[in-house]
């Protein structure tokens, strides 16, 4: 009988997780170590992105902390570039999980400055991370890119104008780079959170309660969800398992949308 477990490794696959210093990259990060794949750990934040990545030695994975701006073209091609030279074996996984912190208000209200730093971070970068690990991953065979999107790319909600401006164009830039790179076996696709318990919650909430408090009934499921439950769906969507997946949206969000 086929073991479709299987289909679920990564090992021998190397990765690169942007925003691997803190939440959902973070649980990102550790999950696809512990599914046996090589990882690289990117943050602005490069102390955070060390301690994601000694945890993940600490529990007999691989993987290095590496600084990165992704909204700088340099940085991004020198970051790529010391991961690729420091395992040695290719580039198989993508994973584009760093955000800029987007500031509450209308398109009225946001400062022109604000509004082009959370564009240069959540959607550029993303461009950036794209097109330097593109090549290695044409090198190595194929591989699988993921961009960390939101429920908020599909709906509206008040004062979050910029950050669901870019979570929509997250979710047909993967569409069109399908299109561009499936016939090098390079799959791109997006997953799409619900509300997540992270620290980035608190910046509108001030404690995890008054965000249970008032975002959890808008969920189907009547609550918030975890970061590791964004985890287990990148790791399907970098395995085999979806390797006729590419294009899509893989919406996870506790039923916000269904509504």
């Amino acid at each position: 009988m086929h073991n479709y477990l299987n289909n679920y490794s990564l090992d021998n696959k190397v990765a690169i997780v942007t925003g691997a210093g803190q939440g959902i990259g973070r649980a990102i990060a550790m999950a696809f170590a512990a599914a046996g794949a090589k990882v690289g750990c990117l943050d602005f934040q490069v102390e955070n992105a060390k301690r994601t990545a000694a945890e993940i030695t600490a529990a007999g994975g691989q993987a290095i902390g590496v600084y990165v701006d992704v909204s700088k073209e340099d940085d991004v091609k020198k970051a790529v570039q010391e991961l690729v030279d420091h395992y040695g074996s290719g580039l198989h996984i993508l994973l584009n999980g760093a955000a800029y912190k987007d500031p509450s208000g209308t398109v009225e209200e946001y400062d022109f400055l604000e509004w082009n730093k959370v564009l240069a971070v959540n959607l550029t970068g993303v461009y950036l991370m794209s097109k330097y690990a593109i090549p290695h991953m044409r090198k190595a065979g194929g591989g699988s890119i993921i961009h960390i999107a939101s429920q908020l790319g599909r709906v509206g909600t008040a004062g979050r104008s910029v950050y669901c401006a870019v979570k929509g164009a997250l979710i047909n830039l993967a569409r069109a780079m399908a299109v561009d790179h499936s016939a090098e076996g390079i799959r791109t696709n997006t997953v799409s959170p619900g509300a997540i318990e992270t620290d980035r919650m608190l910046l509108r909430f001030g404690t995890f309660e008054n965000a249970r408090k008032e975002l959890g009934p808008l969920h189907l499921v009547g609550r918030l969800g975890q970061p590791e439950e964004i985890a287990m769906a990148a790791v399907y969507l970098a395995s085999d398992a979806s390797k006729f997946i590419t294009g899509s949206d893989l919406l996870i969000d506790g039923g916000y949308a269904a509504q």
